[in-house]
């Protein structure tokens, strides 16, 4: 039987820590990180993802000085999603990214969440919204480099659940990392970004892209030989209220979802 864990980073693997260890919260301080440099070069060495969202605000987790969590607040890519959140869109966000280092004990997370969600209301945030994603991650060698999770540290947090989002068909690069549609929707239009995203296929082999080519045929050779496609079950959903009048205009919370007894997590 597998005990409730918590996830953590470093390198880009995730590794896991058994629930309740307590944290002595002395060593530690919570603070905005200021612009996107610190939390961006944190985030992309060692979540899996190596990848940053559009942050509205950065949240740091500090040990004697040393930057070991960061929490982001992000614009989601499709503003839609805020609205599952009894508040203006202005006044919600999502946690776009939550990143701890694997020596932090594992009640440090919540205890993280709490400070950095006192950090946002203080700044006029009413809601977050996020999101967990049970889906592994596997390189093209078999290598795991992401378990999946179902939200632990949210469930501990008193969220609201509202259950799983729609399934869906992802791309995944040879090293399990998922190129998203916005990735490739960016190489198809042309639109701001697009080098940075087709760099990312060049990576692994794919001829240069060059202004003036034609994108569609590119994409349409290299993305069946450098990607493979999986069908994810839906992200779990989670929402916070941030004040009073939030947290009584949220829905009643469905059952968590609970960890699978037969799985092995490493």
């Amino acid at each position: 039987m597998i005990t409730p864990v918590v996830q953590r980073w470093r390198a880009r693997r995730d590794s896991y820590r058994p629930a309740g260890e307590p944290i002595r919260t002395s060593d530690y301080e919570v603070a905005f990180i200021a612009s996107d440099n610190e939390a961006r070069a944190f985030v992309e060495a060692h979540h899996y993802s190596a990848s940053f969202p559009a942050a509205r605000e950065r949240v740091g987790l500090y040990r004697r000085g040393e930057l070991v969590g960061v929490a982001v607040a992000s614009q989601p890519p499709n503003n839609l999603v805020l609205d599952r959140l009894p508040c203006d869109r202005a006044e919600g966000v999502e946690l776009g990214r939550l990143v701890l280092l694997d020596d932090v004990p594992s009640n440090g997370e919540s205890w993280f969440i709490a400070r950095a969600f006192e950090l946002l209301k203080r700044e006029g945030y009413r809601g977050v919204i996020s999101f967990s994603d049970p889906m592994p991650r596997r390189a093209v060698d078999g290598a795991t480099v992401f378990a999946g999770h179902i939200g632990t540290v949210y469930q501990a947090s008193n969220a609201v659940y509202t259950g799983t989002g729609a399934r869906r068909t992802q791309r995944l690069l040879p090293d399990g990392r998922v190129f998203s549609d916005r990735a490739i929707s960016k190489i198809r239009s042309g639109e701001r970004g697009w080098r940075y995203s087709a760099a990312i296929l060049q990576r692994f082999g794919a001829a240069p892209l060059g202004e003036g080519d034609d994108a569609r045929a590119w994409l349409a050779t290299w993305l069946p030989q450098l990607t493979r496609t999986v069908r994810h079950p839906g992200f779990h959903c989670y929402l916070f209220g941030l004040d009073r009048l939030t947290k009584r205009l949220l829905p009643a919370s469905l059952p968590y979802p609970k960890l699978d007894p037969t799985r092995r997590v490493s």
